[in-house]
Formats: C-alpha cells, sequence, structure tokens
C-alpha cells in the first residue's frame, strides 16, 4: 500500500505587505494623502498563498517555485516552513515584493520592487511531478511555469491539473483540466489574438465566446472564468451553453488573494475526486468566505500554527474507524472487489455485509489493479467516481483504495474481524483466507444474486447499441 501522493503547486511567489494606516489630511505640497502608519504585515503572495491555502486542513503540498537568497526570499522561506515542502528553482536576481499602502482598510497605492528569472529545475521537481495527485499552476507572469513546462505538460497527461494564467505569463500546457482567468484576464488574454472572437463588453455572451476561445485556443477541458459578484462561467471547447454557478452570497472584504483561494479549492477538490462542475461549485463558496473574512490579509490565515497535521489520506479515515470499532468491543467487517459498475449485486451483498457487524470497509482495486484483472478496457468507471459511489451507499462506512492484485497488504493492516465476498466464490478459493486466519479473522462467503456482473452488463450494453445501429433511421 502506497503513501498518499501530494498536491503539487508550480509557480511564482511574491512577498505580499501591507502597510496599514489612517488618512485624515493632504500633504502640504501636493494633493495626496498622508497616510499615518498604524501597522504593517507581510506574507508569501501569488504562488505561496495559493500553496498554503491548499495545504489547509492538514494537505501535503509541494510548492515548486524560485527563491533567491535576498531578504523577501528568505522571509518566504520561514513563513511558509511547516506549512508546505519547498522545491526551490535558483532565482536569478531578487523576490518580487508588492508593497500596498491602505488608510482605512482600503487601497491608497502600490509598489512594485524586484524580480528576476528563475534558473533550470532539479530532478527533484520532475520526480515531484510525475508522483502528483493533482498540479495546480500559479502563473504571475514571472516564468516558474515556463521553467518546468515540459514536466508540466506529461502531468497533465496523468493528473488533474489546474492553470490560473496571468496575461504576461505562459500559455497552459494541452490538456489542462481547467484554465481560471479572471474576468480582466479573460480580456486581456483575447485582445488582438488571431481567432479572438469579435466580442467587447461585460455581458455573460461575452465571457462566454472569450472562454470558449481560450479553451479551444489552450486545448484545455475547461476554462472558468470568474466573474466576481456574479460568480464563475464554465465554458468548453466547440461552445454550447456554459454554465453559471453563481456566488452564494455578497462578500464584502478585501479581495486580495480571492483568485489564489479560488484555483487552490479547485485543485484540491479536484484531487478529492470531484467532478470539474462540483470543484467549481466548492471553490466559489470558499473563496467567498475568504473575502468576506478579510482576504489575504486576514491574519488568522498567518498566525495559526505553522505545523500541519497528518498529510489527509481518505484511506486513514478507514484504518481509524476500524481501530476504533475494535477498542469498543466491536465487529470489523470488510469486503472488496473493481465495483466497476456497481449494480444490484453489488447493492445485496453490501447490504448483507453491514449486517454482519459494527462497520464495513470496501477495499477497492485501482485503475491499474483492475486493468490487470479484468483486461484492457477496464475499469470503464475510474476509482474516484467508484469511491465516490460506495461511499455514499448507506451500507458502506469507509472506502480504502489498493494498488495490488489481491488486497492482502492493505488486510494486514486493516485486520477485519470478517472478510466477506460474494456467492461466487468459495472460501478455499479465497487467497484472503490464509491471512485472515494469522489474526483470528474469519473469511466467509455471502449469498449473490445470480446473472449480475459488471461484465455480463457491459456486454448487453454493447449488444443494445450495436442493434440501434443496425436500426432503420424512422
Amino acid at each position: 500500500m502506497t503513501g498518499p501522493k501530494p498536491l503539487v503547486v508550480v509557480g511564482d511567489v511574491l512577498l505580499d505587505e501591507d502597510i496599514e494606516g489612517v488618512a485624515t489630511r493632504l500633504a502640504p505640497d501636493a494633493p495626496a494623502p498622508v497616510v499615518d502608519v498604524t501597522g504593517d504585515r507581510r506574507h508569501p503572495g501569488g504562488a505561496g498563498l495559493a500553496a498554503a491555502l491548499a495545504a489547509r486542513g492538514g494537505r501535503d503540498v509541494v510548492l515548486v517555485t524560485a527563491l533567491g537568497d535576498d531578504p523577501a526570499s528568505e522571509a518566504v522561506r520561514r513563513e511558509l516552513g511547516g506549512r508546505v515542502r519547498l522545491l526551490e528553482l535558483p532565482l536569478h536576481g531578487t523576490l518580487p515584493v508588492k508593497t500596498r499602502v491602505l488608510a482605512g482598510g482600503r487601497p491608497v497605492v502600490r509598489i512594485d520592487r524586484g524580480g528576476g528569472t528563475p534558473g533550470e529545475p532539479d530532478e527533484a521537481v520532475r520526480e515531484a511531478l510525475a508522483g502528483a495527485h493533482a498540479v495546480l499552476v500559479a502563473d504571475y507572469g514571472r516564468h516558474t511555469a515556463g521553467a518546468v513546462r515540459p514536466h508540466l505538460a506529461d502531468a497533465a497527461r496523468r493528473t488533474p491539473l489546474v492553470w490560473d494564467p496571468h496575461p504576461k505569463g505562459d500559455p497552459p500546457v494541452p490538456g489542462a483540466r481547467l484554465v481560471t482567468p479572471n474576468a480582466a484576464e479573460a480580456v486581456a488574454l483575447c485582445a488582438g489574438a488571431p481567432g479572438a472572437p469579435g466580442v467587447s463588453g461585460v455581458s455573460l455572451g461575452a465571457f462566454a465566446a472569450r472562454g470558449t476561445e481560450l479553451a479551444e485556443r489552450w486545448r484545455a477541458a475547461g476554462v472558468a472564468v470568474t466573474l466576481g459578484d456574479r460568480g464563475v462561467l464554465l465554458t468548453r471547447p466547440g461552445g454550447g451553453t456554459p454554465m453559471l454557478i453563481p456566488a452564494p452570497f455578497r462578500a464584502d472584504g478585501d479581495p486580495c488573494g480571492a483568485g489564489d483561494c479560488f484555483a487552490a479549492t479547485t485543485v484540491a477538490a479536484l484531487a478529492d475526486g470531484l467532478l470539474p462542475e462540483e470543484a467549481l461549485q466548492r471553490a466559489v463558496a470558499e473563496a467567498a468566505a475568504f473575502v468576506a473574512a478579510g482576504g489575504a490579509g486576514n491574519p488568522e490565515l498567518w498566525h495559526a500554527p505553522a505545523v500541519p497535521g497528518p498529510a489527509h489520506d481518505p484511506a486513514a479515515d478507514a484504518f481509524e474507524l476500524a481501530e476504533g470499532v475494535r477498542a469498543r468491543g466491536g465487529t470489523v467487517v470488510a469486503t472488496g472487489g473493481c465495483f466497476d459498475l456497481v449494480h444490484a449485486g453489488h447493492v445485496g451483498l453490501l447490504e448483507s455485509a453491514r449486517r454482519v457487524g459494527d462497520c464495513l470497509i470496501v477495499c477497492l482495486n485501482s485503475d491499474a489493479s483492475v486493468t490487470r484483472r479484468k483486461g484492457a478496457g477496464r475499469p470503464l468507471t475510474p476509482v474516484a467516481d467508484r469511491a465516490r459511489v460506495l461511499a455514499a451507499l448507506g451500507s458502506v462506512d469507509a472506502v480504502v483504495v489498493f494498488e495490488e492484485d489481491t488486497p492482502e497488504a492493505v488486510l494486514g493492516r486493516l485486520r477485519p474481524d470478517v472478510w466477506v465476498k460474494g456467492g461466487d466464490y468459495s472460501v478455499q478459493e479465497l487467497p484472503e483466507a490464509e491471512v485472515l486466519r494469522s489474526w483470528g479473522g474469519q473469511a466467509v462467503v455471502l449469498p449473490y444474486l445470480d446473472g449480475r456482473s459488471t461484465t455480463a452488463l457491459a456486454r448487453r450494453a454493447a449488444e443494445a447499441a450495436a442493434v440501434a445501429l443496425r436500426a432503420p433511421d424512422g
């Protein structure tokens, strides 16, 4: 059983500095407000903020970024230490510092300093992206993404990749699951571009046309244009009707960092197995709450303990559940299989298995494991969807995915009291029976609805499709 894969954030880190004060008069030598400073704070911005937000709740996050030897880089390292794991590219220059002067909580002026060029990535960066559970590219126009572009292109072919773009940055790699420009970025990215739609304005129709054009240009699965209070507009290549996901409420607060919160929540939700539409709904709600709480300037973001809890592993819930049930003297029941298309036979087996003890844990074959067992073309349903369907059943208390051909290794960790299989097996045939006996567990076979199987369902569906294709139009 391998450990959980990390979420990898790639992009440009900035150091955000807010100088706060009050302004009650103008300068005598110019019509400019005089700000009496009451406090200041510094924290990572850009990809650094996105990574810190993605790591909330103890998620394992790796941040790939360019840092140097300057004081701003050192400040970022200190603040991110214990929150995320840093993989650094050399920075030829100094880290950008973005300073806002605020009076009464509202920006009066912004001062940008510093800048540099990222160097070449090392083998550790390639390995991190090769083993990523999901990838977020937080592009702030400083070309960290460009430095690792070939590795990002490889990652997009096998794992969910979300790209938060910048008009001065690098174009997303083909195959991105979602690209998340805001309204101003969508306008800038389409202005004067070859093939750009001949539309203008801020109507939903205009943004739908821009989103579709960008999705086709970038060969992305979807483009989600964030529209502030109006929510998010999801478009796909080829046009069609876009999906508008409204904001759950009007958030009055500092919007600085809202885009990072939106992108970080989106990629985390995709890593958890949500569909893009579901991920965007979660991200819209989280971004609104983020703004209402004070945005990137909310001190609670950075004053919380820096050291996260254990990296979140959905399977950990199953192991904790088993330990808790055993500690109370209960009976832990487990079953396993591919569950490629959940049908009546599966449901009946799971309901019966749950009645055997005090909890039911399903050991689920990974996609690679199903392919080795069932052959090319299987699974029909990816593991994230299979796990979601099973977890939604009232009879199932937890799901744990295993990579091997048999669940013996994961059973050794769960140590269930009872291992259940359907009636198309015999106890003597079960390779797990022997390992169960090593801790006093028992393998049993339960009755199974005859004639129900994923293979049979797939065969009947193929036969029905063939008949429909032969039928005359009418």
